[in-house]
């Protein structure tokens, strides 16, 4: 992870007031020089100031598509920062305001370490095709090597659309695979391989550092996908006691749930969906029925905010947040601001050339792989 030195004043004593005026002022004196991208999962200090907001694959589309901007404000983590950079021009300058705003799943995936993995595994898998599926919740060099063996990224979004690719014939389209490998979160791609019809007998999890991932010669003939062993820390938060307190609670309530939960909160849930397929379910729900949301509090928040008329409470019993996308906060972000104002770029991210070469195919191939806009129902 990247570290950011403390801000000094005037920023770190700044009512809120203050730190919103100059925000506005700044991005008005910059004018069509600059965007901000706000993830769902920003704060709402942050969002009220956002162009646009998305969950990582709109926001990777969008990224892409602002061609008349200088400056990219990308309020975030690193890998999203990552991620504009490379689908954005050279010209352009990807921004995140903190740079201590990491992922730690990210982080639980090396690029030589998934290399040897591949290396090893297909040794293990007699010639069988192995094509990686990597979330986009990873480093640009991981995305980098997935695209060096014929693989794709993919968002909670558009997963299933990835996988069903990476499986297909070339003679259809697809990447041919027999066997997937999915980095580095492994409940997205187990819930995933369940609503394409496969059993949890397909799915087996390699164990970076121990000896062929822990995996044996049989436990890889019988696997149709590898799962890394990563996770999201804020998403292992929610379990079935949550579930099964919050239908007590309140009577006919529907629950619907990130698919980077535990598979068993899943199967208990009603449903399951990215943060915009959450949005789009809920804003499509009746006037009077009532929701429970496994996911990061600070969108569960903002739709409780946006539809009054509903029932929309946290699925757990405390907030989980993600806590280092509230890194991104008012304080950095009218400080990067009032530093392009004064013709200083800081905090750019760079993704080195021979990464951002082919980290570039793997995302557009998952950009060029469009998702559902609705959530999945939960498969037992």
């Amino acid at each position: 992870m990247l570290f950011q030195s403390p801000l000094g004043e005037p920023y770190k004593s700044m009512s809120m007031d203050e730190l919103d005026d100059r925000i506005r002022a700044a991005k008005a004196k910059l004018g069509n020089r600059v965007v901000i991208l706000g993830h769902h999962y920003q704060q709402d200090e942050i969002i009220r100031h956002a162009d646009f907001t998305g969950d990582s694959l709109k926001l990777s589309r969008l990224a892409g598509e602002q061609t008349q901007a200088e400056f990219i404000i990308f309020c975030g983590v690193h890998f999203m920062a990552e991620s504009a950079d490379i689908l954005t021009a050279d010209s352009q300058a990807v921004i995140l305001p903190d740079l201590s705003a990491g992922c730690s799943m990210a982080d639980m995936a090396d690029d030589l370490d998934m290399q040897a993995c591949l290396e090893e595994l297909s040794a293990m898998a007699g010639g069988a095709r192995i094509v990686p599926v990597t979330y986009v919740n990873s480093t640009a060099a991981v995305k980098a090597v997935t695209a060096r063996n014929g693989g794709a990224c993919c968002t909670s979004g558009n997963c299933r659309a990835v996988l069903e690719w990476a499986l297909r014939p070339q003679s259809a389209g697809g990447a041919g695979g027999e066997k997937v490998l999915a980095v580095p979160d492994q409940h997205l791609a187990r819930a995933t391989a369940l609503d394409m019809g496969y059993g949890l007998g397909d799915c087996m999890v390699y164990k970076p550092g121990l000896p062929s991932g822990g995996l044996s010669a049989e436990q890889m003939r019988q696997a149709t996908f590898i799962l890394w062993e990563g996770f999201c820390s804020v998403h292992m938060e929610f379990t079935v006691q949550q579930v099964a307190d919050r239908r007590r609670e309140y009577p006919g309530i529907r629950v619907i749930v990130h698919p980077e939960c535990d598979i068993s909160v899943v199967q208990a849930a009603d449903l399951h969906g990215s943060t915009e397929q959450i949005i789009n379910t809920v804003a499509a729900a009746e006037p009077g029925s009532k929701w429970a949301v496994g996911t990061e509090i600070h969108l569960v928040t903002r739709l409780a905010a946006r539809h009054t008329d509903r029932l929309v409470v946290n699925l757990g019993g405390h907030a989980c947040l993600c806590s280092t996308m509230y890194r991104i906060d008012p304080q950095h972000l009218c400080w990067v601001l009032e530093e392009l104002v004064a013709g200083r770029v800081v905090n750019r991210i760079v993704v080195p050339d021979a990464i951002k070469r082919d980290a570039r195919i793997a995302l557009d191939r998952m950009v060029g792989l469009k998702g559902v806009g609705v959530a999945a129902k939960a498969v037992k």
